[in-house]
């Protein structure tokens, strides 16, 4: 038998207090009764006298047990022998452009200033401001072993290039951003849904029960497109939602106590408030929402130490600050958070992700000018993981993704002033470049290609679900075989479109 889980509220900071633990029966959900008819909990209570009452009450005490376990943080064995055990997920929001920083385009240049919106019309969102083909204002050059194109604007990831493994054919089936976000971070063009790092967490749990499995280092100057439905658990428990941490001062607000006490006086609070959880919890059994919370709650007590410690900086090289661009701008913000990002694989956090506010990659004017300033602070820092993760020999067990949610067109976007040297790029769905590096990935490696403007996927196109499938299948779980019951379906990230493991980038 299966009941539908529902998504229950967030489960940012403010549900981490310790404090509001002491209240949190005043939280719990009531039935209201209406007349004199017969509410859900007053027909359970009578038909439990009866044969149908005990067969019922036997299922329902299995499906307890089954949400009970599939709520569980505890580490689980995937399908067969992984190749990474952690992913670090660098969202770039806005949608970076291809032929701009990875897919060189030389026709571009020759046919630079030619008409061609007639052709694309039914393509572009921003039809009034279209204009004609234009070159990319960078230079590129190859690098490393493996001679990837790169423009001038990456010089620290063309440090790292062997590293990485370029997908150049990605396509997706929306070119707004709204709905981009959602296929990219759940699968599906729907809001509500569950996230990359909430299946990843559900599948697989943590190594580190006293750190959260899934945690999000959003950018401390404000939240991207959609918020925090880019984290979201959906319709899975919410105890697989992403925990934001901050990157600058306590990483939790309120994770610390007001005021000092014995040690021994503390572990008798918590005997106590756990058992008066576990009777509140045992009372109104079904409710995911409250086990979130009260997980939440147990989890914020064990981060008093794990979390401070895995956000000090201090305790670094100064030479390791350097390297990620700590100290000054425009590196010090993204540079921090990519640290922080090593430092919570190190200690057995399963996922995580890292934002920037707004979407600095969604260049529409400007282009010459906006696209290097996304570079000047991101591509540093990136870089400096990568490395690190290598010298550190994490980065054989760890998967980095780096991409956003589509690409950009081959022809301008205009201001409304029709300055040329102010153009942009509009939004483009059916091409676009990621990369992914570590964690069974073989590194120095390109699959596919664009047509000769950049405009399509036309060699060994790649969608979202091929793409999910096989950061699936580098954590060592089938695609198919990762679901969730509900409503009597199977709901997977990658829906009911076929799918493929993207073999041909694999060690």
């Amino acid at each position: 038998m299966s009941i539908e889980l529902r998504h229950g509220p967030q489960h940012d900071a403010v549900n981490c207090l310790c404090r509001a633990r002491r209240r949190h029966v005043a939280h719990t959900d009531r039935c209201p009764r209406a007349g004199g008819a017969l509410d859900r909990r007053a027909w359970l209570a009578r038909a439990s006298g009866g044969i149908l009452g005990a067969a019922l009450a036997t299922l329902l005490q299995d499906d307890r047990k089954a949400q009970a376990a599939a709520a569980d943080l505890r580490p689980r064995a995937p399908h067969f022998q992984p190749r990474a055990h952690a992913v670090i997920q660098l969202f770039m929001n806005g949608g970076p452009s291809q032929m701009d920083l990875f897919d060189p385009k030389p026709e571009l240049d020759r046919r630079h200033g030619e008409a061609y919106f007639d052709r694309i019309a039914g393509e572009v969102e921003n039809a009034s401001a279209a204009g004609a083909i234009m070159r990319s204002p960078f230079r590129f050059a190859q690098h490393g072993e493996s001679g990837a194109w790169l423009s001038e604007l990456l010089p620290h990831t063309a440090r790292v290039v062997d590293e990485l493994a370029f997908i150049r054919s990605m396509y997706t089936d929306n070119l707004t951003h709204e709905p981009a976000l959602w296929i990219i971070h759940s699968g599906r063009m729907l809001p509500g849904q569950p996230t990359l790092g909430a299946w990843v967490t559900y599948a697989l749990g943590s190594e580190n029960q006293n750190l959260p499995a899934y945690v999000v280092l959003d950018d401390p100057q404000g939240l991207p497109v959609n918020g925090v439905q880019n984290w979201q658990a959906g319709y899975l428990p919410p105890v697989f939602q992403g925990t934001r941490f901050r990157a600058v001062g306590s990483p939790v607000l309120n994770l610390h106590p007001q005021f000092d006490e014995p040690p021994e006086a503390t572990a008798l609070e918590r005997e106590l408030l756990a058992a008066l959880d576990r009777r509140h919890r045992d009372a109104r059994p079904g409710q995911p929402a409250l086990d979130g919370r009260l997980a939440s709650y147990e989890l914020a007590g064990r981060m008093q130490l794990a979390a401070s410690d895995a956000l000090d900086l201090s305790g670094e090289t100064q030479a390791t600050l350097e390297a990620y661009g700590i100290g000054r701008e425009p590196t010090d913000s993204y540079g921090r958070r990519c640290l922080i990002a090593r430092r919570l694989v190190e200690r057995g956090v399963r996922f995580v992700q890292l934002f920037i506010a707004g979407q600095i990659w969604d260049n529409h004017n400007n282009l010459a000018a906006e696209l290097r300033k996304a570079c000047e602070q991101t591509d540093q820092p990136i870089a400096a993981l990568v490395a690190d993760l290598r010298q550190r020999g994490l980065l054989d067990s760890t998967l980095i993704l780096w991409g956003g949610e589509f690409g950009r067109l081959p022809i301008a976007q205009l201001p409304g002033d029709g300055n040329e040297a102010l153009a942009g790029r509009d939004h483009n769905k059916n091409a676009f470049t990621v990369w992914l590096a570590g964690g069974g990935v073989r590194g120095g490696s390109s699959l596919g290609a664009t047509d000769d403007l950049g405009l399509a996927a036309v060699e060994n196109p790649v969608s979202v679900a091929d793409w999910h499938a096989t950061i699936y299948h580098l954590l060592g779980l089938d695609y198919e075989d990762v679901y969730h019951e509900r409503n009597g379906l199977r709901e997977r990230l990658t829906g009911v479109k076929p799918a493929r493991v993207v073999k041909e980038i694999l060690a």
